[in-house]
């Protein structure tokens, strides 16, 4: 299991009102694997954003799934910086622009 793995198992999880991936919509700030425990650091694109316990619960069911190994899974937010739309994947912003979207 690789950084690389686990990105790419986070693309499955989708922000519940924004058609798009978690990875490509720039929440995921960071991943660390220390033996069989994985970390990730990631942000929403509000800190008061309603669906904070559903995503993280998605994230862990998500990453247990692909990687049933895992000893631990934890998950943490980081609104040290602010989202924005920068922050946006050029692909995820390809994919935006397709469903209307003003990018």
């Amino acid at each position: 299991m690789t950084e690389i793995d686990v990105i790419n198992a986070l693309k499955e999880v989708y922000d519940p009102e924004i058609p798009l991936n978690i990875v490509d919509l720039g929440l995921v700030k960071s991943v660390n694997i220390n033996d069989n425990r994985l970390k990730v650091i990631m942000t929403l694109t509000t800190p008061q954003c309603p669906l904070e316990k559903y995503i993280i619960r998605t994230v862990i069911k998500t990453l247990h799934r692909h990687f049933p190994q895992l000893d631990e899974i934890s998950v943490n937010m980081d609104f040290s910086e602010p989202w924005n739309a920068e922050k946006i994947s050029p692909e995820g912003k390809e994919k935006l622009r397709e469903l209307g979207w003003n990018l």
